[in-house]
């Protein structure tokens, strides 16, 4: 199992041929996902993918995948050639609330199947973002106890990484969420971390929003802490953001230094540009002139960083904001614009 030492996980980075992730058939999947997340669930990584790089799964059948393939019978090369920049590179799963337990086994046995790890993202907290452009949400605790439940007996005993619940706990610290949903949200999570730390081989890293968000990393340790985040492996910083990959590792530091040293990850996904300039309304939701950051990978070079990871799916829309679809929908002129100026 990748990280079963106590140090970070295993130094090693990520890279998958783009012809063979092509030679892969596409068919045969059912639709998933929540907002940010994959619409489709592939068979297993291409055959062609090399084993020189990071551990993480690389889905062969997404909307990057299929969108580079069109593009190619289009006459499109160019443009097809940039989307492999995303098509070939291990992005998260967003578990959706529609047959969790057959969305976890999927991708997991997947990812067994090629020898790698999936990256998770369990987005279903009651109440969940506050009304905003990612609502919904499992109706109620009973509701998210079930839902989890079902994830976890998806995972079984094979190898995941779980980011759990993105703003759910700095929507508290914001003010976001009303305070008599704080409660109630603090338990869920630690059940969640609990169930999910009970499985044999998952990391579980809580969420914990981004260096821009809530300035005083202090005003969060008390929230991660009631949050279970003493059981959990870590936690996860930038997911879904814009905020460099310097700024997040500084925040992180400060943060891991109030939680007794606390391994975390930073999604990277969008990134490369760092966050849109200046004062800009709602400058996190489809920001212009953004674009990929560093590929996801455990060769960090920090021993508090455990890995970059590609929450975000790049070419997601994040609301509709800017001319976007609504949340977790497709873009393919965006995510082209981001493959464009990627970092590297």
């Amino acid at each position: 199992m990748f990280g079963t030492n106590t140090g970070p996980l295993r130094r090693v980075a990520c890279a998958v041929s783009a012809a063979g992730l092509l030679s892969v058939a596409l068919g045969g999947c059912f639709t998933t996902g929540g907002p940010g997340g994959s619409r489709q669930q592939g068979r297993g990584q291409s055959p062609g993918a090399t084993t020189a790089g990071a551990p993480f799964w690389v889905n062969p059948d997404t909307a990057a995948a299929r969108q580079a393939a069109r593009w190619r019978e289009d006459g499109r090369e160019a443009d097809a050639a940039l989307l492999e920049r995303i098509a070939s590179r291990p992005v998260a799963e967003w578990i959706g609330q529609d047959d969790a337990r057959g969305q976890a086994r999927g991708y997991t046995e997947a990812a067994a199947r090629d020898g790698r790890v999936p990256v998770l993202v369990l987005y279903n907290i009651p109440h969940r973002d506050c009304g905003q452009y990612s609502r919904g949400g499992a109706d109620d605790g009973a509701g998210y106890r079930a839902w989890l439940d079902e994830v976890a007996a998806g995972i079984g005993d094979r190898e995941a990484l779980v980011i759990l619940e993105p703003d759910a706990l700095t929507h508290i610290v914001d003010g976001c969420t009303p305070r008599e949903f704080h409660e109630e949200r603090y338990a869920l999570l630690t059940h969640a971390v609990d169930t999910l730390k009970a499985l044999p081989r998952t990391k579980v890293y809580l969420d914990a929003g981004n260096a821009g968000w809530v300035s005083d990393p202090a005003r969060l340790a008390g929230p991660l802490r009631a949050a279970g985040i003493g059981k959990a492996d870590g936690f996860a910083l930038n997911t879904s953001n814009f905020y460099t990959t310097t700024a997040n590792a500084e925040y992180g530091r400060k943060l891991s230094a109030r939680l007794d040293g606390k391994h975390f990850v930073i999604d990277t996904s969008r990134n490369g540009r760092g966050p849109l300039d200046g004062a800009h309304d709602e400058a996190w939701c489809n920001p212009p002139g953004r674009g990929l950051g560093t590929p996801p990978t455990t060769d960090t070079g920090d021993e508090l960083v455990d890995a970059y990871l590609w929450i975000k799916r790049p070419g997601d829309s994040d609301g509709t904001c800017k001319g976007g679809p609504q949340a977790g929908a497709w873009w393919p002129e965006y995510a082209l614009g981001l493959a464009r100026r990627a970092a590297s």
